[in-house]
């Protein structure tokens, strides 16, 4: 397995996969393949933080970070992250995150910010936002949004998030 930055010739696989990757999920809008390509277009896209799982040639995951407002915390959104059913509980998703912190981490980003399961992104080192005095723009189970710090003895930022408005087209 290959994991690397997306690039351009990468966009049709990478929608392909998110829509299949999202087709049975229990919470999906349908709409996570269009978020993704009006990402790419955003002021908050970071191409260093859009990555690929690639298997033999083919593109089995995918996963996104962009910069969000946090306070004067450089910090950042993991929205979506993208496995093909057939790829999925292998750690493809695990090793997609943990490249993208790691990349993330160097590139200064202090905080990344999730909205999701409450039994996988733990599993990453995530932990309720709330901790950290990070607030959701809108209401949300306190369970399924949370926070990493990618840095220790970072101080709270204690701040809502401001998502890129593409979030919400």
């Amino acid at each position: 397995m290959i994991y690397r930055r997306e690039e351009e010739r990468d966009h049709a696989e990478v929608c392909r996969v998110v829509e299949r990757a999202f087709e049975n999920a229990e919470h999906r809008d349908g709409t996570e393949h269009e978020l993704v390509a009006r990402l790419r277009k955003s002021g908050a896209f970071v191409p260093e933080l859009s990555l690929v799982a690639e298997e033999e040639g083919r593109i089995v995951g995918h996963i996104m970070f962009t910069r969000i407002g946090l306070g004067e915390a450089p910090a950042l959104a993991l929205a979506p992250l993208s496995v093909l059913p057939e790829f999925q509980r292998r750690g493809v998703g695990s090793r997609l995150m943990a490249e993208g912190h790691r990349i993330a981490k160097e590139l200064g980003y202090e905080f990344s910010v999730v909205l999701g399961s409450e039994n996988y992104y733990p599993r990453a080192g995530y932990r309720p936002a709330s901790e950290f005095a990070i607030k959701a723009p809108f209401d949300v189970p306190e369970a399924n949004f949370m926070a990493l710090p990618l840095r220790e003895g970072l101080p709270a930022p204690k701040a809502a998030v401001e998502y890129a408005e593409e979030f919400f087209a």
